[in-house]
């Protein structure tokens, strides 16, 4: 008894100081958690003090439990009010309340489990037995009854949606895949188990919590936080709300959306690609690495094992997979576009094709009518967005009868058909820009300047023989032209899904930059369904090459970024829905 008592003025003393420090700075929202705090004070000196020590009495002993069981739930709630509002707490004062708040757990944890546990608590105070017995158990009908059974059932779901709020915390979490970026991994509304401990979790709103302690491989299929999203103080709560009421609601109510009210993608499930010590590069869908230990001369070399999940082409799924699937980004015919195209472009003779864009150049200058243009209009007369790939095909009949009648036009067309020529001054190991990525992309814009530069001269023609433009689409060469510029407006449109530059970016001397140390790379199985690491949310209309002063630009969302671990939940371990597919993910 003696030790009981001790217990129960230790959990007094941890409560008053565990309330002190919830003592609000501000007038907002973290002003709730001091009488919360307190409420848990008093509670705690009724049952215990008042009740169990001072009036030796177990008269009430359902009502004592239920307080000592409550305390750990009231102090972390009054926690996390704390730290709702503006006022952010400094690194040692949340170790403080923390440890604050596991010493009162463990307290009274003890206090109800062991010292009022039914089958042991006679035995610390004999004088409780005799007076159990002039309180019995009431029995309870009708209207008592229900209300009795009500109270229980809200009781046994209030601490059994605490429990889940802790574990989905710190041990394990359920996720529901919401789209289709990790096909055939997971599918949509898949339920997946992801392990936590080992992720270093953290307390609400702090920055406190377990230690790190694991080392995340390639291959990995891991949850993390959406690093495209702010995570300021403000969307911390909010996510912090969110994620209570949907686990409450069974994912059925989601909180956290965006400014145009659609569900934030947050968090992401991705595979971990990237590690530290090492620059990326995917060109032609294959996905290659060189390494810090390799040097700064390190050459990249293809990665094996990212051919075995990044999946490209739906249609070479299995007949059981491929029914569940909602959206094919691409057809069989289109696969068979994008493996066509890019040989073309690898197969691509550039000093074949100077050759044939300078003789382009000189045809056209047979038919022009313009004369010379002084250098500010040149340079104005068509714009980026003029030269955006799809609308410059889109308005090519518009483009060349301006080539043909303006002043500068010949001039213009030269410099956009040859300007590139020179390329051999961005040679460096066998590429222009010295990498595949650079390269490729050097190579595509050629190839659709040449179709530009056939369409044009083909009008050109066909203007001085005398045939009318309501002809010109039925013109066989254009329609073989546009048939192929067709096909690059295909592949170009998801360029950035199928490639992607040097990542880190080299520095401004040429020498490679390396994923930090703690910090990784992501993408989805799905590759041209995926919205991961590689990309933004937002578009910019960019040269598909920088070796061209005229060249081709595009839309492209392409911002590829490092995550550090912090961001990183856990791993997604085990695989639960649907039972058919139910396993541990390799």
């Amino acid at each position: 008894m003696k030790t009981l008592k001790k217990l129960i003025f230790a959990d007094i003393v941890l409560s008053i100081i565990f309330a002190a420090l919830c003592f609000p700075l501000q007038a907002d929202i973290s002003a709730v958690a001091f009488p919360i705090a307190i409420l848990a004070v008093v509670l705690v000196y009724i049952a215990g003090a008042y009740m169990l020590i001072k009036k030796n009495s177990i008269k009430h002993i359902t009502f004592i439990r239920k307080v000592f069981e409550y305390e750990t739930v009231l102090t972390l709630l009054s926690f996390i009010f704390a730290r709702a509002g503006k006022t952010e707490h400094p690194y040692v004062f949340d170790l403080i309340s923390i440890l604050l708040w596991i010493a009162i757990t463990v307290v009274s944890g003890i206090i109800v489990y062991y010292y009022l546990n039914p089958k042991r608590i006679f035995t610390f105070n004999p004088s409780w037995e005799e007076e159990s017995k002039m309180y019995p158990q009431k029995s309870y009908k009708g209207i008592a009854y229900l209300a009795v059974q009500i109270v229980e059932w809200v009781d046994a779901i209030v601490y059994c949606l605490f429990a889940v709020f802790i574990l989905n915390i710190f041990i394990f979490q359920l996720y529901v895949i919401p789209s289709e970026s990790m096909v055939p991994t997971f599918l949509i509304k898949d339920r997946v188990f992801v392990f936590k401990t080992v992720a270093g979790p953290r307390f609400p709103l702090s920055k406190v919590g377990l230690p790190y302690i694991n080392r995340y491989k390639r291959g990995n299929v891991i949850v993390l936080r959406n690093p495209h999203y702010k995570s300021d103080h403000s969307s911390e709560v909010k996510k912090i709300i969110s994620d209570y009421v949907s686990m409450i609601t069974l994912n059925h109510v989601i909180l956290d959306r965006d400014e145009n009210g659609e569900q934030k993608a947050d968090p992401l499930v991705k595979r971990i690609v990237g590690l530290p010590g090492e620059q990326i590069l995917m060109q032609d869908g294959k996905f290659y690495v060189r390494t810090k230990a390799d040097g700064p001369n390190g050459q990249f070399a293809p990665c094996p094992d990212d051919e075995k999940w990044a999946m490209w082409d739906l249609n070479s799924l299995g007949s059981a997979t491929k029914n569940k699937v909602r959206d094919f980004p691409l057809s069989a015919e289109d696969w068979t576009d994008v493996l066509n195209t890019e040989k073309e472009r690898r197969a691509l003779d550039l000093a074949k094709a100077a050759d044939e864009c300078k003789l382009l150049a000189l045809n056209f200058e047979r038919y022009a009518r313009g004369g010379d243009a002084e250098e500010a209009e040149l340079e104005s007369m068509f714009s980026q967005e003029d030269l955006f790939e799809y609308n410059f095909f889109s308005n090519i009949s518009m483009n060349a009868i301006k080539l043909l009648q303006e002043n500068g036009g010949a001039q213009w067309f030269a410099r956009f058909m040859t300007g590139w020529t020179n390329y051999s001054q961005y040679l460096s190991n066998g590429l222009v820009g010295g990498d595949l990525y650079s390269d490729a992309n050097f190579r595509l814009n050629v190839m659709i300047k040449l179709e530009c530069g056939k369409i044009i001269t083909r009008i050109a023609n066909l203007v001085a023989d005398g045939v009318s433009a309501s002809e010109w689409s039925s013109d066989e060469a254009i329609a073989k032209y546009m048939a192929n510029a067709q096909k690059l407006n295909s592949y170009l449109a998801r360029l950035d899904q199928r490639n992607m530059p040097a990542f880190p970016a080299n520095t401004s001397d040429g020498s490679p930059s390396y994923i930090p140390e703690n910090c990784y790379f992501m993408m989805g199985d799905n590759r041209y369904n995926s919205l991961d690491m590689r990309h933004s949310y937002d578009y910019k209309l960019i040269p598909i090459t920088k070796f061209d002063e005229l060249s081709i630009t595009y839309y492209s969302n392409m911002e590829p970024q490092f995550v550090n671990r912090s961001k990183i939940l856990g791993r997604a371990s085990l695989r639960i829905w649907p039972l058919n597919r139910f396993g541990l993910i390799k």
